[in-house]
């Protein structure tokens, strides 16, 4: 196994065609980059159909580098739901997120390919849509003729958790959907084989059959009582100012949180800033209140406001990573974009 690899194969008869195998990247320790990768791999399997097998491997936000060129071994390699790579390894990817190049370097890679015709039939960029997942399913419909109907549920609800356009803050934390706790389960799991073992089941059953299967059903009771455990940390650390909640947990490393929590308990709130720990880094994490008053000209973009310190992410919602020794400096980050909110809030 290559370093911090993390695949798993399934494997299908193709005859009469070159098989090849095909390693899969995606998002990892996310809802809608587990979808992105089992969408890519139906649809390559349904329409491409050179494939003997598929391996998946994730990908996690880090300081440094985020990418292993020694990875790229596949016959082909795709990306999906993760920041683009110029390696010439690389044969597909599709992003939807506006942070999703590394360098100004790599922009202009993606722009020359799609200018000069090389990159246009297999490498995909928009970040108007609301998940990765959705991206897919229309990219391959429009263009390569792949049937998509069966996958809806799917797509549904990785545009749902991935622009948390959940009915309250109540429902995105209590969690009554099999998506929810899908989701919690990907994004708390510390056992890399996981969510590759996921992928496959979610474009093969419906979400309640991949949530009854033994080996997840084994995990809920823990992550559900780590759960109630979380809401109860950010309750007693969480402060809201002007708008604006900050919280420190560094001292309580996890995995994961639901991030809508903050939400929960301060309704009224604009923007979330919260610190966290876990086993690869210090996480400064940016969000904004799906349910607020204010108005799309009023926001901040998180984004680019993550941008400043290496970080990036969506217009509404962004995160900074930074070496889990680093603290000092994720905190005085967390500090300045506290500040940054709290005055835009104050002045408007």
């Amino acid at each position: 196994m290559l370093r911090d690899s993390i695949y798993f194969i399934f494997s299908g008869e193709v005859e009469g065609i070159l098989r090849l195998k095909i390693r899969v990247f995606y998002h990892d320790k996310c809802f809608d980059g587990a979808c992105s990768a089992s969408l890519f791999a139906r649809f390559h399997r349904e329409c491409v159909g050179t494939s003997a097998s598929y391996e998946f491997h994730g990908l996690v936000h880090r300081a440094g580098a985020l990418f292993n060129e020694a990875d790229f071994i596949g016959d082909e390699n795709a990306i999906v739901d993760f920041k683009y790579s110029a390696s010439p390894r690389i044969t597909w990817w599709f992003d939807h997120h506006l942070s999703a190049f590394l360098t100004p370097e790599d922009q202009a890679h993606y722009l020359r390919g799609q200018q000069d015709g090389s990159q246009t039939m297999r490498k995909f960029y928009d970040p108007q849509y609301p998940s990765c997942t959705s991206f897919i399913a229309h990219i391959a419909s429009t263009r390569f003729g792949f049937d998509a109907a069966p996958l809806a549920e799917l797509v549904r609800w990785a545009d749902i958790v991935d622009s948390a356009r959940y009915e309250s803050a109540e429902s995105a934390v209590e969690m009554a959907a099999p998506a929810m706790k899908l989701t919690m389960v990907i994004e708390s799991t510390q056992d890399p084989a996981l969510v590759p073992r996921l992928i496959p089941l979610l474009t093969s059953m419906s979400l309640q059959q991949v949530l009854d299967q033994p080996f997840v059903q084994e995990l809920l009771p823990p992550l559900l009582e780590r759960h109630e455990k979380s809401i109860a940390l950010i309750r007693e650390r969480s402060v809201c100012e002007q708008g604006t909640i900050y919280f420190d947990i560094t001292d309580h490393p996890t995995e994961g949180y639901n991030k809508f929590i903050p939400y929960y308990l301060h309704p009224r709130a604009t923007y979330n800033v919260g610190l966290s720990k876990s086993s690869f880094r210090t996480k400064v994490a940016v969000g904004s209140n799906p349910w607020t008053t204010r108005k799309p000209e009023e926001m901040v973009n998180l984004a680019t406001l993550c941008e400043r310190y290496g970080g990036g992410g969506h217009a509404r919602v962004g995160a900074i990573s930074f070496p889990p020794e680093k603290g000092d400096l994720a905190r005085q980050a967390a500090a300045e974009i506290v500040a940054e909110l709290r005055a835009h809030e104050a002045a408007l």
